[in-house]
């Protein structure tokens, strides 16, 4: 396992993290064993960093993350987020009030003292301006309740705006070769010394390759639920593209994972190649996927010739057709 530094922070990460939205819930039946099981394999193979929410499951990442790290919380790192449990266009929701609230009902799931991470979870923009949300962050930080904090942006725009913040260490976003555009914001937050973690690195899954046209979800799956932007930003599921269409691109990158094993390993060392890039967090359900996603480690990178070719490929064939803040 390599190790990166989280913007100009004092925390080295590795750089193929996991994401937590799979074991809590909407994205189809968990099984807690499997998800522990997981967890701890990724713990084993070096992984130290591990990204949640407080609605994933209504906590229940959090929870499974606090039995998975009992007793290595000094060597483990959680990011967790918040906002997103009431209305997120309520300033109501920002106030040190509820922001506290948020963060102690966290910490009390995590079983933790201090969050080394705290995110808020895709706000609009109109309260990113408002800014009273970075002074209550402050606050908490001063008081050790959290060590760092950041946002999850769905836009450059927001940021960009965001990297204008003084104390804002890290930026999560969604990137892969479906969704390039937020390469200037990557190249930016670099120049800053602003983390970035990689949300969505496989576009929900399009590009493992596994997927066909005739492929269905559960009812609570978000891939069937919010193909379109039903309940949150389109650019949350698939990228922002429609499944069909997704699945007719994905196609034509089978050339990926040439050398390279599969279009999982391929589409997470495309990321992991570019410097601006901290971490990757991919989801997960069981040890399989978290053994197919770290051995993208070990796999060649690409070359000129080959990132040139995914950028044209994503300019005429992909951008297109994405939808969503973007």
């Amino acid at each position: 396992m390599q190790y990166r530094g989280l913007g100009s922070s004092e925390l080295k990460v590795s750089e193929i993290s996991f994401g937590t939205w799979a074991i809590g819930g909407a994205w189809g039946n968990v099984n807690d064993k499997e998800s522990l099981l997981a967890l701890e394999a990724a713990i084993d193979k070096g992984v130290n960093f591990f990204d949640t929410a407080d609605v994933y499951g209504d906590g229940h990442s959090e929870q499974l993350l606090a039995q998975a790290t009992k007793g290595r919380e000094d060597q483990i790192y959680i990011a967790t987020k918040f906002c997103r449990a009431g209305d997120i266009h309520d300033p109501a929701t920002y106030s040190e009030a509820s922001v506290r609230a948020y963060c102690e009902a966290s910490l009390k799931r995590l079983a933790r003292e201090r969050i080394d991470l705290y995110q808020i979870h895709c706000p609009p923009m109109s309260i990113l301006k408002d800014g009273s949300v970075f002074e209550v962050l402050d606050k908490l930080q001063q008081e050790g309740k959290i060590r760092h904090y950041g946002v999850s942006v769905e836009s450059v725009e927001e940021g960009l705006f965001c990297l204008e913040q003084p104390n804002v260490r890290a930026l999560q976003v969604i990137y892969n070769i479906f969704r390039q555009k937020p390469l200037e914001l990557l190249n930016e937050a670099r120049r800053r010394g602003v983390g970035i973690l990689v949300r969505l690195p496989l576009a929900s899954g399009l590009l493992t390759g596994k997927f066909t046209a005739s492929s269905t979800f559960e009812a609570d799956d978000h891939r069937r639920f919010n193909e379109n932007g039903e309940a949150f930003n389109v650019g949350e599921t698939f990228a922002g593209l429609g499944f069909a269409k997704g699945v007719e691109l994905a196609d034509q990158l089978r050339w990926i994972e040439e050398g390279r094993g599969n279009m999982t390993r391929a589409s997470l060392r495309w990321l992991l190649d570019h410097e601006a890039v901290t971490c990757v967090i991919p989801g997960f359900r069981n040890v399989r996927q978290v053994e197919d996603n770290l051995a993208a480690l070990d796999v060649p990178s690409f070359t000129a010739e080959e990132r040139e070719r995914l950028a044209a490929f994503y300019n005429e064939q992909v951008h297109p057709f994405i939808r969503g803040s973007y």
